[in-house]
């Protein structure tokens, strides 16, 4: 049997839904002799549904991971991100959140071609993964310009130094990057009070590697993205009141448009 060419690392927090949504899509979608995925449980506890499911399955590595008294969410994301790289051998590792579902079986294939059309380039991925209407796209451009405009009068600490929302990072929702980079520069997915992969990204195109964004609007195709569906599901993580309830009825119409059902109506696929 060939050995696994991608780790597919996902964190996982009390989301049983879509983390089983997630893992079958998964099983669904790709040959299983080609991944090994790495399950990191951000101590859900014993009662939470989602870690039981996890322990269920034979299929993936599971990690789970203690929480540290005051952590943030983002920290414990990267944190558990960082924990599962530790544990990577194949040529390629992947990060995604239990809220990406792939969407078809040629989703892999898509992503691999992306990244080894060049040896500099050391990962793929998308900044946001979804559509926006085109008036928003218009108004986000002429954000831009403004920028270009403005940061040479302020300096350009702003973008060198990674700070601030400018700064556009391959986010960790489904990014594919080169292992043998990510060790030869001894990074991580997190980084201080960072995001996880900004830092990353940031460093790898300081030594002169290629980060490649692939358009949303190609991307999605073939997987999606429930935007903060974790932060949405566990309103105590800090979410606001009509955020949650905006992003429930956003979360509920996503999955009714994938035929969620069908698939968490299939057990066969946690086999």
């Amino acid at each position: 049997m060939s050995q696994p060419e991608v780790t597919i690392l996902i964190p996982n927090y009390r989301t049983p839904k879509i983390t089983r949504l997630c893992l079958r899509m998964l099983r669904k979608y790709t040959d299983p002799g080609r991944i090994h995925v790495i399950a990191i449980d951000n101590d859900s506890g014993e009662g939470d549904e989602s870690l039981q499911y996890l322990r269920s399955l034979q299929w993936i590595e599971l990690i789970e991971r203690k929480a540290i008294p005051g952590e943030s969410p983002g920290a414990s994301h990267a944190s558990a991100l960082d924990m599962a790289l530790e544990e990577v051998t194949t040529p390629f590792v992947m990060s995604i959140h239990t809220d990406t579902f792939v969407l078809r079986d040629d989703w892999l294939d898509y992503l691999l071609d992306a990244i080894k059309k060049d040896e500099n380039i050391a990962g793929v991925g998308s900044w946001k993964l979804e559509v926006k209407p085109t008036w928003k796209l218009v108004l986000k451009k002429i954000e831009y310009v403004i920028q270009s405009l403005i940061y040479p009068l302020i300096g350009k600490e702003l973008i060198t130094e990674g700070k601030g929302k400018h700064f556009h990072y391959l986010r960790s929702h489904l990014a594919l990057y080169r292992t043998d980079l990510l060790k030869k520069y001894a990074i991580s997915f997190g980084a201080g009070e960072e995001t996880a992969g900004k830092v990353l990204h940031k460093t790898l195109e300081d030594n002169g590697h290629e980060v490649v964004f692939i358009p949303s609007v190609e991307l999605i195709r073939y997987a999606v993205h429930l935007n903060h569906a974790t932060m949405i599901l566990n309103p105590e993580l800090g979410s606001r009141e009509k955020t949650v309830r905006k992003g429930a009825i956003k979360i509920r119409k996503m999955l009714e448009k994938m035929r969620a059902d069908q698939v968490l109506a299939d057990d066969s696929l946690d086999y």
